[in-house]
C-alpha cells in the first residue's frame, strides 16, 4: 500500500511539480557551495562572472523554493480534502452491520489522526526533495574535487545509514504500538462523551473510569510514544557522532592525502558543513515519516475492511425514481442472524413472512430483546437478510438496488441523531413549510428556521424528537418508521401524535410502522404485529383492541 493509491492524478501532478521545484532549489544550493569555494581559491576568475553567477543562483534558489512551498501547500490541502471525502464516502457506502463490526472509534481515528499524519508527511515532501538534491549536488561536486575521498565519505555514510536503520527499527515498532493505543483511547473518549451523565452521577464509577480506562490508555500511549522517540534520539546521536567524526577526519587527515590541495580540502569542509543541515533535516523528519507510514498502513487496512463489506451500490436506471404508487412490501422467509456471543448463542430474527401494504398503520410490539430494532433495520434496508428475500411489488431487493430501496423510508430511530439543519431538502418554500410543522409540533416559540438552519437544537430529548419528526415529515417518503417515538413525550403530545399526526400521514397514503408500548392506542392501527424472540407471534387487527384512552393531559 502506497500513498499514491490514495491520491488522485491531479494531486500527484501537483506533488511532482513541488518535488521538481524542490530539486531545483537544492541543486542551486549545491551550486552556491561550488561557487563560494571557487571564489575563495581561484582569485584569477572574473569577479563580474562570479557576482553574476552568485546572484543567479541565489535568485533561482529563492524563487524555486517559494514555488515549491506554494505548490506544496496546495498539494497538501488537496490531498487532505480528497482523503477525507473519499473515506467519508466509503464509510457511507459500507453496510451498517459491517461498520458496526469495524468499530466507530477505529473509523474516527483514521478520519482524524491518520489523515493528519499523512498531511504532515506530505508537507515535508518538497523539503526532503530539496535536502536530497543538496546532498546529491554536493556529492557530484565532491566527486569532481576528489573521487578517492568521496568513496571514503560514501563508505562512512553507508555505515551510518545501516546503523541508523537498525536503531530506528525498534522505534518504529513502538510508534505502531502508540497508534494502536489511540484506537483504544478514542473508544474511551466516546464512552466519556456518551456516558457523561452516568459518570457524573456515580463518583466511584467516574473515578474507576478515569483511573482504569483513561489513565491506563494515556499512560500506555505516553510510554510507547516516548520509547519510540528515545530510540530515535539514540539513532540521531549515533548519526551525529559519525558525522562529526567524518568532519574531523576531513579536517585533520585529508590535507595529508595524496593529491589533496587546499581547494579540495576547503571544498570538502564547506560542503560537509553545509550538508549537515540537510542530513539532520532528513533525520528529524523521520518520526513524521514513520508515523505517516503507520497511518498509511492503518488507512490501507480500513480501506480494505470497508471495501470488504461494501456491495455494489449502483442503482438500475429504470429504478431510480421512488415507487410512490407501490402497493405491497413482502418479507419472504427473511432471516438475519447475529454472530454468536461469548456463550456461543446467536440471536436469529426470522424467518419472517409478513406483508406491509400501502396506506396501512401497523403497530409492532414485543418485549425487550424480541428483535424489534433489528426488524426495523432489515425493513429499511440498513441490514440485508442473509436468508430469504424482501420484495417491493414483487421486485427482489438486493445489494444492487438496496440504495434505491432505502430511499422509500423516513425513520426516527430510538437512538436518532438530530442534524442542525435540513440537510438534503430543497425548495423555495422550505422554511415556510418547516415553520408550519414547527407550529403543529408546538415548537415555534423555541425554534426558528432560516435558510434551512435550526436556530437551536439545545432542547429537551422529547423536543429534539419533535424536530426529528419535522425533518421526517418534510422528507415526504412513502413509508414511515417510528421507533418508540412517543416514549419521551408528555400525555398531551402523545394524544396529538397518535390521534392527529399519524392519521394525517395515513390520509396521505403513507405506510406507517410504529414501535410502541402505548397499548391504549393500538386500536387506531390497521394491524398489530407481535415479535417474540425474533419470531412473529400473534397478529390481530387494530379494531379488535379498541380501548378508551384517558383525556389529554391526564
Amino acid at each position: 500500500m502506497s500513498l499514491l493509491s490514495f491520491i488522485p492524478l491531479r494531486s500527484r501532478l501537483l506533488a511532482a511539480a513541488a518535488v521538481v521545484a524542490g530539486l531545483v532549489s537544492g541543486a542551486c544550493s549545491a551550486g552556491l557551495i561550488a561557487l563560494i569555494n571557487t571564489a575563495l581559491n581561484r582569485s584569477g576568475l572574473s569577479r563580474t562572472l562570479l557576482v553574476v553567477g552568485f546572484a543567479g543562483l541565489v535568485a533561482s534558489k529563492v524563487v524555486s523554493g517559494a514555488v515549491a512551498r506554494l505548490l506544496l501547500n496546495r498539494f497538501t490541502q488537496q490531498t487532505l480534502t480528497d482523503l477525507c471525502r473519499d473515506l467519508s464516502r466509503k464509510v457511507l457506502a459500507t453496510p451498517l452491520r459491517h461498520l458496526e463490526h469495524v468499530g466507530i472509534p477505529r473509523i474516527l481515528v483514521s478520519l482524524t489522526d491518520d489523515v493528519a499524519w499523512l498531511g504532515w508527511a506530505a508537507q515535508n515532501a518538497p523539503t526532503l526533495a530539496m535536502n536530497i538534491a543538496v546532498l546529491a549536488g554536493c556529492a557530484i561536486y565532491l566527486g569532481w574535487l576528489s573521487w578517492p575521498i568521496l568513496l571514503v565519505v560514501a563508505l562512512v555514510i553507508v555505515i551510518g545509514m545501516i546503523g541508523y536503520r537498525i536503531l530506528t527499527a525498534r522505534a518504529y515498532r513502538y510508534l505502531q504500538d502508540a497508534r494502536n493505543t489511540r484506537d483504544v483511547l478514542f473508544y474511551h473518549f466516546r464512552a466519556l462523551t456518551e456516558g457523561m451523565k452516568e459518570l457524573k452521577l456515580h463518583a466511584a464509577r467516574r473515578e474507576a473510569f478515569l483511573s482504569e480506562r483513561i489513565a491506563t490508555a494515556t499512560e500506555d500511549l505516553r510510554r510507547h510514544a516516548l520509547a519510540g522517540i528515545r530510540h530515535h534520539i539514540v539513532a540521531d546521536t549515533w548519526s551525529q557522532i559519525l558525522f562529526y567524526g567524518l568532519l574531523g577526519g576531513l579536517l585533520f587527515t585529508a590535507p595529508s592525502a595524496q593529491g589533496a590541495n587546499a581547494e579540495t580540502v576547503t571544498g570538502y569542509l564547506l560542503a560537509t558543513l553545509y550538508m549537515m543541515g540537510p542530513v539532520w533535516g532528513i533525520m528529524e523528519a523521520w518520526p513524521t515519516v514513520a508515523r505517516a507510514r503507520i497511518a498509511l498502513e492503518k488507512l490501507g487496512e480500513l480501506d480494505v475492511s470497508l471495501a470488504a463489506g461494501s456491495g455494489e451500490l449502483e442503482v438500475p436506471p429504470e429504478r431510480q425514481e421512488i415507487a410512490r404508487e407501490w402497493q405491497r412490501l413482502d418479507f419472504d422467509g427473511a432471516t438475519f442472524t447475529y454472530p454468536p456471543d461469548v456463550d456461543g448463542q446467536a440471536f436469529v430474527l426470522g424467518p419472517l413472512d409478513v406483508t406491509l401494504r400501502r396506506g396501512e398503520l401497523v403497530f409492532l410490539v414485543g418485549g425487550n430483546g424480541s428483535g424489534k430494532s433489528t426488524f426495523v433495520k432489515v425493513l429499511t434496508g440498513l441490514y440485508g437478510p442473509q436468508v430469504g428475500a424482501i420484495r417491493l411489488d414483487g421486485l427482489p431487493i438486493t445489494d444492487k438496488n438496496r440504495e434505491w430501496y432505502c430511499q422509500h423510508f423516513s425513520a426516527v430511530f430510538s437512538d436518532f441523531y438530530l442534524f442542525d439543519s435540513l440537510l438534503g431538502l430543497r425548495g423555495d418554500d422550505l422554511d415556510a413549510r418547516a415553520h408550519r410543522h414547527l407550529v403543529e409540533l408546538e415548537l415555534d416559540a423555541k425554534v426558528q428556521i432560516r435558510d434551512g438552519m435550526f436556530s437551536t437544537i439545545a432542547l429537551s430529548h422529547g423536543q429534539r424528537k419533535r424536530l426529528a419528526l419535522l425533518t421526517a415529515f418534510l422528507e415526504d417518503r412513502p413509508i414511515y418508521v417510528f421507533d418508540e417515538w412517543a416514549a419521551d413525550q408528555d400525555p398531551h403530545y402523545r394524544e396529538i401524535f397518535y390521534r392527529r399526526l399519524l392519521p394525517e400521514l395515513k390520509g396521505l397514503g403513507k405506510t406507517i410502522l410504529v414501535i410502541s408500548h402505548d397499548d391504549r392506542y393500538y386500536h387506531l392501527g390497521d394491524r398489530v404485529v407481535k415479535l417474540e424472540y425474533g419470531k412473529l407471534g400473534e397478529e390481530m387487527p387494530g379494531s379488535a383492541l379498541t380501548r378508551t384512552a384517558p383525556p389529554p393531559g391526564s
